[in-house]
């Protein structure tokens, strides 16, 4: 089976080990990455505050050519890209004259017809399938997760079709529980990390992830799990500095969902590149005995 796939700029710069890893665990479950040629930034955040056409039209130039690939489905694992490009084709849907004015300038044409997907709708249908517990070598017993989701992958500012809750989105936890982790029950799975704010409003940010930490820790988990390399990078590269501001004695591993199907699959931590994060993911999985 192949699926379009839009990896966004995050997973070929600063996450790239989750690009690697998307790889891998779609190839063992039977799906080749199928990446689209020549594609471009989606915008993310920045260009729907400044720019509502130009939010539009990028990921739909993106769209133009995951269609012309003939595949019928697209999946982004990241969740700003993901929102972006859902929004973006909605909108063309509802709007025939912006639709018109955006395909006369593209060479691949927008047919809104390829479905666009989340790394999370993907995983879901391979754990109601059996699939990954089929290709499951171990269980991630010990892990304790707290799944993040943020605030991008279940909110949208115009009306969308989800296939979870907003407020209590059970993906990630379907995911890990077939994988034999624990997930934690607690508030702050939606709320805002404070995303790109972190470069331009660190205080305002640090305040946001100060929340978040607190709550994990308090609900007993023992690491995060997130699906966004936006958030994953947040809570991952400013741990230390939230934690040593707001007196928070712990630090948990952030792991992005790939990384335990992968670990749970029997891959190589190192292969799938686990010791590059910048808070040490490796000492809880030693500790557990799961590498």
């Amino acid at each position: 089976m192949e699926m379009a796939y839009y990896p966004g700029c995050s997973l070929h710069a600063s996450s790239q080990l989750y690009d690697i890893q998307c790889k891998m665990v779609f190839k063992n479950l039977g799906i080749e990455l199928k990446e689209i040629e020549d594609w471009n930034c989606c915008g993310a955040t920045a260009a729907a505050k400044t720019d509502d056409f130009l939010a539009i039209a990028l990921p739909a130039r993106n769209l133009g050519i995951a269609a012309a690939t003939g595949l019928s489905e697209i999946v982004i694992p990241c969740s700003s890209c993901y929102s972006r490009t859902l929004v973006s084709q909605k909108r063309l849907s509802c709007d025939p004259a912006l639709k018109d004015s955006i395909n006369a300038e593209l060479g691949q044409k927008i047919k809104g017809t390829i479905k666009v997907s989340n790394i999370l709708e993907v995983l879901r249908t391979k754990v109601a399938s059996g699939e990954i517990a089929e290709k499951a070598e171990k269980k991630l017993e010990g892990l304790k997760a707290a799944c993040y989701y943020g605030c991008l992958l279940t909110r949208f500012p115009c009306d969308v079709d989800l296939t979870d809750d907003v407020e209590n989105p059970q993906g990630m936890e379907i995911v890990c529980k077939s994988l034999g982790a624990e997930t934690v029950d607690w508030s702050y799975k939606t709320d805002c990390c404070g995303a790109s704010a972190s470069v331009n409003d660190a205080e305002e940010s640090q305040l946001l992830m100060s929340r978040i930490f607190k709550d994990a820790v308090a609900r007993g988990a023992n690491c995060f799990i997130s699906t966004c390399p936006l958030c994953q990078f947040n809570l991952d590269a400013y741990q230390d500095e939230v934690g040593r501001k707001y007196g928070i004695q712990e630090r948990l591993p952030v792991y992005f969902i790939t990384e335990l199907i992968g670990l749970s699959m029997g891959f190589d931590p190192i292969e799938m590149q686990v010791d590059r994060h910048l808070t040490d993911a490796m000492p809880l999985l030693k500790e557990l005995k799961l590498i």
